[in-house]
């Protein structure tokens, strides 16, 4: 049979993953296929009747009561077909759905108004089942259903991809087109050489039912800031996250932000602390943004508790804030040599806030004072009393002419 090579190319569910699906959930949960009660049968002893999926020993496929699997629509893998699969953001998933008559080929028997549709979730949420059922107006039972389950560490809701739906058989390998109303309760019409509804018994009448979803992610709201430095007189560029400044330059401060999320965010606030040794310019701010893309003076309000409200930005638009400020003259500065001067910028957004830095660095001379020279204090004279000696004598402290200076004075202090 024709399909049988065609099935070969597919995995056979067996052991505990067929188990599984067989028992089926606890606690009143829906089964993973049903009804669980139906008739089975095997290879060697097809259905006497018009059933759908109720052989369970398909060689090239498994337990048949399982016929609804997913998998990553990038694989190309046949054993990459699983019951329960993680999804991840950007990426695509196929769901199959196997469709086999199981009647005896010898009694000729014919489905009629054979139909899948698919109960696709419009929930949001970190666990979405996919159920999907099979129906013909003359088969026993009448419905069979069986599903697939997507989890995520992350709430989530599904999109069916537009057109993606397909009935593929062995008459028609690229498939034919299936309309949305596989999403409906009646769901599509399936065939063999036709899409009439009527499908033979045997496994080369079988088919797959196939689409794609899409998992969609509630956005997570988040942004970018800086803060950065540069010299008054730079009007273009120059822009670093730290500059070294002289005593009484003016500098110019930037915070940049972005909104690189998918959320609009709201009363977006800037904020700035600046350092002692840096004092605000009154009326230098200046904001940038979509309105005023060439920048607008604002309020002084950044340097406040309060801070700058920027206003609104939708998902990709930017702005940015600059000020200027003085750094103190030489003797303002409170530390002889080096000074780092850090300043914090601080954007807040309903989501949160964000904080980044930029440095002054400047240099204080200090003056060491000179250490006074202690003066040489006079010669001491020592008199002696006179002894009517022809010469007086005395003791001169001091040589030269400082002794015979003072010599001279007392002899003529003696008269």
């Amino acid at each position: 049979m024709k399909l049988l090579k065609s099935l070969r190319a597919h995995p056979i569910i067996t052991g505990v993953a067929a188990i599984i699906a067989s028992v089926g959930i606890f606690s009143g949960v829906i089964f993973a296929w049903g009804p669980t009660d139906r008739a089975t049968f095997t290879v060697e002893k097809p259905a006497p009747y018009v059933t759908f999926d109720s052989i369970t020993n398909n060689p090239n496929y498994g337990d048949e009561r399982n016929f609804s699997l997913v998998k990553d629509a990038a694989s190309t893998s046949p054993t990459d077909w699983r019951d329960t699969l993680t999804v991840q953001p950007g990426k695509e998933y196929m769901v199959r759905i196997y469709v086999h008559n199981n009647a005896a080929s010898n009694l000729n028997l014919i489905a009629t108004n054979t139909r899948a549709s698919v109960n696709l979730p419009t929930t949001t949420a970190k666990s979405l089942q996919i159920n999907s059922f099979i129906s013909a107006d003359n088969a026993n039972p009448q419905k069979i259903w069986d599903q697939v389950t997507l989890t995520s560490d992350q709430a989530f809701n599904l999109a069916y991809v537009p057109g993606s739906a397909k009935y593929t058989n062995n008459l028609y390998p690229q498939g034919l087109a299936l309309g949305n109303d596989l999403f409906t309760s009646p769901g599509a019409l399936l065939g063999y050489t036709k899409l009439d509804g009527k499908i033979p018994g045997c496994f080369q009448y079988s088919g797959y039912v196939t689409f794609k979803v899409t998992p969609q992610f509630a956005s997570t709201p988040s942004f970018t800031m800086s803060k950065e430095v540069r010299k008054h007189s730079d009007t273009t560029g120059g822009w670093a996250k730290s500059y070294a400044a002289q005593p009484g330059d003016t500098v110019d401060y930037l915070i940049q932000y972005k909104n690189d999320s998918q959320v609009t965010m709201n009363n977006v606030v800037v904020k700035d602390n600046l350092p002692a040794g840096v004092t605000y310019i009154p009326g230098s701010t200046v904001l940038a943004n979509g309105n005023y893309p060439t920048g607008k003076t604002v309020s002084d309000n950044i340097v406040t508790a309060n801070g700058l409200n920027i206003g609104t930005y939708a998902p990709g638009l930017t702005a940015w804030v600059r000020y200027s400020a003085k750094v103190a003259a030489n003797d303002s500065l409170t530390v002889c040599g080096n000074n780092s001067l850090t300043n914090s910028a601080t954007v807040e957004t309903d989501y949160g806030q964000k904080s980044d830095t930029a440095v002054v660095t400047v240099a204080k001379t200090c003056t060491t004072p000179t250490t006074p020279t202690t003066p040489t204090p006079p010669a001491t004279v020592t008199v002696y009393p006179h002894t009517g000696a022809l010469l007086d004598i005395a003791s001169v402290t001091g040589a030269g002419a400082l002794g015979y200076a003072a010599y001279a004075y007392i002899m003529s202090r003696r008269g």
